[in-house]
């Protein structure tokens, strides 16, 4: 499978300005094809199984949780779900997805972020009341 620049932004947490920050340092190798970044499951996972870019992985996304529970004050009913699930790394992403394209095509005030390890996956949801139980309800009935 090949990933662009925004599924390793999606996947990692991390901004496509970091990547390409990344790619310029060469701790993220890929092919330019068309003008388009591409990456193989290979550079992926050794992407991220670097202790640097690990680190940077968990801090960020660690800081949806911290900023959370940090805030004072929130504007409404506000929610961050945490799930651990045992799954593939196939179901990982496909998990991934179905949550991405959610935020993409209806998240106004939702942040997500993914990090898999190890035959578990955490998916981290945050945002307003009403979105993240319609997000976990769509979970649940696909």
């Amino acid at each position: 499978m090949a990933y662009n620049l925004n599924d390793v932004a999606m996947i990692t947490g991390l901004t496509t300005r970091t990547l390409r920050n990344y790619l310029k340092l060469d701790l993220l190798t890929g092919e330019k094809i068309d003008g388009n970044w591409s990456f193989t499951n290979e550079e992926l996972d050794a992407f991220m199984s670097n202790p640097a870019v690990k680190q940077a992985i968990k801090a960020k996304r660690n800081a949806v949780v911290y900023d959370f529970l940090s805030a004072p004050f929130k504007k409404g009913n506000r929610i961050c779900t945490i799930m651990d699930l045992p799954v593939s790394d196939e179901e990982a992403l496909e998990t991934a997805n179905f949550f991405g394209d959610l935020v993409n095509k209806n998240g106004r005030d939702i942040i997500f972020k993914y990090n898999t390890e190890k035959g578990y996956a955490r998916f981290i949801l945050a945002g307003s009341e009403d979105q993240v139980v319609d997000f976990m309800k769509a979970y649940y009935e696909r």
